[in-house]
């Protein structure tokens, strides 16, 4: 039996990367997911394929109303929501040491990856009650619990966020049947990785750190995302799941 079967899920960052991924593999363990983002333009053809079991609904996971508007039309559509898997965020360019990264940029950051992430855990709860209970998966980072080697003060900063509050809504909700994860990556070979890395100096710097010697695929935390999301995972809560290729195990790497 497909592991999500007849589970409603909301996917956020689902138009592109992990989140899209995440989307289609979703989809394909039997569940109805909701693609939330900005952007959408990817998501096109799974209309067609899977008609009302996927729908695409735009959101600024940073504004209260958008988030709002967004659980309110999945409760209007489905009555139900059983996982939330929040992978939407950002990383831009400019983020570097604690000296030289813009103010602008680090409020950005920790509007998009944390106040973002909150403000969707604080809408779907309700819903998940209704449906007696249900699974969240948060998207942190190997970042949480080491320092990045390119200085990145603010996603670092805003990842740690995202694993303290996971533990804080698992711990609160654990006895009435929602659990929450966080879902640490390493590197993930994304379009906005691809974009952060097109300096060959910074690519090697951080590659040489992967014991595994390769960036992570979007497939790859996807399956992550699906064990917590699904009942496989039932007695697991308040964890942190990493899929970083052994950099946090790894003191040095071999030649």
């Amino acid at each position: 039996m497909a592991r999500l079967q007849d589970k409603v899920a909301v996917i956020t960052g689902g138009g592109s990367g992990i989140g899209l991924s995440s989307v289609k593999l979703f989809l394909e363990e039997g569940a109805t997911v909701v693609a939330a983002d900005l952007n959408l333009d990817n998501t096109d053809e799974l209309s067609s394929t899977y008609g009302d079991k996927f729908a695409a609904i735009k959101v600024d996971v940073s504004n209260s109303e958008s988030v709002k508007e967004l659980f309110d039309e999945v409760d209007s559509k489905f009555n139900s929501l059983n996982v939330l898997f929040n992978c939407a965020g950002i990383f831009p360019a400019d983020d570097g040491g604690v000296l030289d990264t813009p103010e602008t940029t680090w409020d950005r950051v920790q509007d998009i990856n944390l106040k973002g992430l909150w403000l969707c855990c604080k809408h779907a709860v309700p819903l998940m009650l209704k449906s007696n209970g249900g699974s969240i998966v948060n998207v942190a980072s190997f970042v949480s619990f080491v320092g990045a080697a390119t200085a990145q003060v603010a996603y670092t900063a805003s990842k740690g966020g995202v694993l303290a509050l996971s533990r804080e809504i698992a711990v609160e909700y654990a006895r009435k049947n929602i659990r929450v994860n966080s879902l640490c990556p390493g590197p993930i070979q994304t379009p906005l990785l691809e974009e952060l890395l097109s300096d060959e100096k910074r690519r090697e710097r951080r590659l040489v750190h992967i014991p595994m010697g390769r960036f992570g695929k979007a497939e790859e935390i996807a399956k992550a995302a699906l064990f917590l999301a699904s009942d496989d995972s039932s007695f697991v809560t308040g964890a942190s799941l990493l899929v970083d290729g052994g950099i946090t195990a790894a003191y040095v790497t071999p030649e």
